[in-house]
């Protein structure tokens, strides 16, 4: 800026009686942004009997990775016919007033098994605002996905809501596992609030919500909710074979459950005290279901 527009700027602020000191205060402060990052991935059935992965990006600390997948093995679509990716953090988050989104869509007669590194950690963040975590996947005829990340760690003093939608094709197969894990060791929990919903073919197949620590509804650690286990964990089967030889209801070890549901599909839902029983039910669950 040349001296004579300084001069200019100085003038005009002092016609109007304000000092430079005097402006800075009156301007409003920036309200403070928390990160946006999406991760977007697209597997594509490759003419040859495999998938390919046309879409693959990330941003922030959503880094994503190319994998070999052996999720096919044993169930009649062969490893070779499944394109893997992990999604690995880049940096910590979601802190609270981040906004992270993950989006895959499975095209028709795509396979895509999908997961992470490692354990998610909700974190507070300066703002005092909840973080946000979304996951949306989209499944076309003959798809295949498998969505299985590891733990979501809900840290005290965290705020996350977690958003995953799946909407598939009638004919589509899925296979998603969720695991929430109540604070670090010796640790009080955050507040963590999750919903999940599947539409099959047009149609709700499944909407449930969870809230669970300080600020949650009351009677969510209670004999009728988590009755003070520190880790659960659900595993959804999405499987169009299940119409003709739909499994049955059963109760799988003292805190593990299996609800068929109004449509080819089934839910696992477990507790227990920590991470690692939970993942040793949905793994012998996934076994029995998941194929």
């Amino acid at each position: 800026m040349s001296s004579a527009a300084t001069a200019d700027l100085a003038q005009a602020a002092a016609d109007l009686g304000l000092a430079s000191a005097d402006l800075a205060q009156a301007a409003p402060a920036a309200p403070a942004a928390g990160l946006r990052a999406t991760a977007r991935i697209h597997a594509a059935a490759d003419g040859r009997g495999g998938t390919a992965l046309p879409l693959l990006a990330g941003e922030g600390p959503l880094a994503l990775r190319r994998t070999r997948s052996s999720a096919g093995a044993g169930d009649g679509d062969g490893a070779r016919d499944w394109a893997g990716v992990m999604l690995v953090g880049a940096m910590s988050a979601p802190l609270g007033g981040d906004h992270l989104t993950v989006e895959a869509t499975a095209g028709p007669g795509a396979h895509l098994a999908l997961a992470s590194a490692a354990a998610t950690l909700a974190l507070p963040g300066r703002s005092g605002e909840p973080a946000r975590y979304d996951v949306h996947l989209t499944l076309a005829d003959r798809a295949s996905v498998r969505w299985l990340p590891e733990p979501l760690v809900s840290v005290r003093g965290s705020d996350l809501r977690v958003r995953t939608r799946v909407r598939m094709a009638p004919t589509a197969r899925l296979v998603l596992r969720e695991e929430q894990v109540l604070g670090r060791t010796g640790e009080a929990p955050g507040l963590l609030r999750s919903r999940l919903t599947v539409d099959l073919g047009g149609r709700p197949l499944l909407d449930q919500e969870l809230a669970c620590g300080p600020g949650a509804p009351g009677g969510w650690d209670g004999p009728a909710g988590l009755a003070g286990h520190r880790a659960l964990g659900q595993l959804l089967v999405v499987e169009p074979s299940f119409a003709a030889s739909p499994p049955a209801a059963a109760v799988l070890g003292e805190f593990a459950v299996v609800t068929p549901l109004a449509g080819p599909a089934v839910l696992v839902t477990a507790l227990a005290p920590d991470a690692l029983r939970v993942r040793e039910l949905l793994d012998a669950a996934c076994r029995i279901y998941g194929r």
